[in-house]
């Protein structure tokens, strides 16, 4: 059964907003000492990022990939990534923060393509994609009331991945076993998590998907390519689990 992830997301966010409009009716929550009790009143800090990421791709065929060739769907197979950054936060208001969160991306995944007369070997059914990013996003924070030492929020916002190994430049193609991509791509995220305030800092995980609005692919230089030629568009989506040292 395949999960979508913007179905996730949305019910998360709507838990985490009827929790916030919720709160004030339960006055009997009981206050503990707060740890960095003046640590939302910066208006500039900085922090870091290391955390985890599993990327996927979406396919968008033309039509006669069902109807005429009656193919399968391009099967992928995914591998964790890991994602390391900074953080740049300037406060707006007592609920809002925009983010800047500049970091590297490093992933792998493996394109299995259905059993079709143009590709007779093994070999030739299978495109390993490893995509280091430059990934460089803009984000917009919702902060929703301090409950003691603990803050749950949801942010959003665009970004732009730069992928160092995306092979645009290269002559190659999957007849040298060469997939290309294009750099940069251009997406939307969206994301909840929860502020932790610790004695010394503030540590938050938190979990974004990330959707490329572009696309992606290179056709091949053969037009009738068995790889390319049955995609008209491949887009990018992202699972990013992050824990964020502030």
């Amino acid at each position: 059964m395949r999960v979508n992830l913007k179905n996730i997301l949305f019910t998360n966010l709507l838990i985490i907003i009827t929790g916030y409009f919720s709160y004030g009716q339960y006055p009997f929550v009981r206050e503990k000492i707060e740890n960095l009790p003046n640590f939302d009143n910066k208006t500039l800090h900085y922090g870091y990022f290391i955390g985890f990421n599993n990327y996927d791709f979406k396919f968008e065929y033309l039509d006669s990939y069902y109807q005429i060739d009656k193919l399968k769907d391009i099967v992928v197979e995914k591998s964790t990534g890991f994602n390391v950054g900074l953080i740049g936060d300037l406060r707006l208001n007592k609920y809002f923060n925009l983010r800047i969160e500049p970091g590297l991306y490093a992933n792998q995944r493996k394109l299995l393509y259905p059993d079709q007369n143009e590709l007779p070997n093994k070999e030739d059914k299978i495109r390993e994609i490893k995509s280091t990013y430059i990934h460089l996003p803009l984000l917009i924070k919702f902060n929703s009331i301090r409950i003691n030492n603990f803050k749950p929020f949801i942010v959003g916002g665009g970004s732009t991945s730069i992928n160092l190994s995306s092979n645009q430049k290269n002559t190659d193609d999957n007849l040298n076993n060469v997939f290309r991509l294009k750099s940069p791509t251009i997406n939307y995220e969206l994301g909840i998590g929860i502020d932790f305030y610790l004695t010394y800092f503030k540590f938050s995980p938190s979990i974004r998907g990330i959707f490329s609005m572009k696309n992606e692919i290179i056709q091949d230089n053969d037009p009738n390519s068995p790889w390319t030629s049955n995609i008209k568009n491949l887009l990018s989506r992202g699972f990013i689990i992050n824990f964020t040292f502030e």
